[in-house]
């Protein structure tokens, strides 16, 4: 993954205006993003158990990549990140799934946040 990071970080010139939202600013915004990534890999046990827990019937693996990645993030963010605010994980969240997931990534990802921050 820390190939992935840099290779990423290295391709900012080349994005398109369509993907401008996604550029990185400045070395704090990418020290931003690497310490948060830092993070939620070194707590993915325990973020995964707490989704697992939350999610009746639905394993980690039966969660789309997708989902899954916004879960762990807003997990992370709710529940780890004392930065934060709840709420705003948990909307920032919901926004992405809406964005990026299925038709019902939405519904699903702020029920299994709904149970982790009860």
């Amino acid at each position: 993954m820390t190939e992935q990071t840099e290779r990423y970080f290295e391709n900012q010139d080349t994005l398109s205006d369509e993907d401008s939202l996604h550029q990185v600013e400045s070395d704090e915004d990418r020290d931003y993003i690497i310490k948060k990534y830092d993070n939620i890999s070194r707590l993915l046990p325990q973020i995964d158990a707490l989704i697992e827990k939350s999610s009746k019937g639905w394993t980690i693996q039966r969660i789309s990549k997708t989902d899954l990645t916004i879960l762990r993030l807003a997990v992370y963010e709710a529940v780890y990140d004392d930065d934060i605010p709840v709420g705003v994980a948990i909307d920032q969240a919901v926004e992405l799934a809406k964005k990026y997931g299925q038709d019902e990534s939405s519904s699903f990802i702020n029920g299994i946040l709904s149970g982790v921050v009860k």
